[in-house]
Formats: C-alpha cells, structure tokens, sequence
C-alpha cells in the first residue's frame, strides 16, 4: 500500500481542507479534499481525528483504483458517486 500522508489545510466553519500526498515508491501524486463538518460527524466521528478518517478514505480509494486515478480535488461526499458501497465500508471498516 503506498504511504499517504494527510495535512490540514484549512478550517472553516461548516468545511476542512486537507492536502493528501500519495506516495508509492518515488512516484506522488497530490490530492486537495474537502471534508463538511456534517460528512465527518455522519461517516467519520468514531475516528481519531479529521486527518484519519480521510487516510481511511484514501485507504478505500486506493484499494479500487491506482493513485493517479484518483481526482486531483474533490469533496468526500463525492466518492459514492463512483462507489456506491463506499459509506457502508467506510462505517464498517475498523477505526484507526
């Protein structure tokens, strides 16, 4: 599994932002992605913190697709548009 490494951005009130780097070998890909305060309260509470659950998100993505697939900035909420199952394993997946 490649290392990702998750930063918080930025804080607004209703939003997160977060810069996600992938890196599998000497190779990265970087990733901007916006998390709602309702999204991590509904999918991601029983995480540690923000920073976390979205590892566990990339986590998911990275077990579908390979990296440089993944969109380069999108909002969590966008993932089960192109899998359906995300939010039932995403609730179901042990928590970090």
């Amino acid at each position: 599994m490649p290392e990702i490494e998750v930063s918080r951005a930025d804080v607004e009130q209703f939003l997160s932002r977060f810069h996600v780097r992938v890196v599998d070998d000497d190779d990265a890909t970087e990733h901007d992605v916006t998390l709602s305060r309702a999204d991590h309260a509904r999918l991601g509470g029983r995480y540690l913190s923000p920073e976390s659950f979205i590892r566990a998100c990339f986590e998911f993505l990275l077990e579908r697709e390979a990296k440089e697939s993944i969109l380069r900035s999108f909002d969590v909420s966008q993932i089960a548009t192109y899998f359906p199952e995300f939010e039932t394993h995403i609730l179901r997946r042990p928590a970090d």
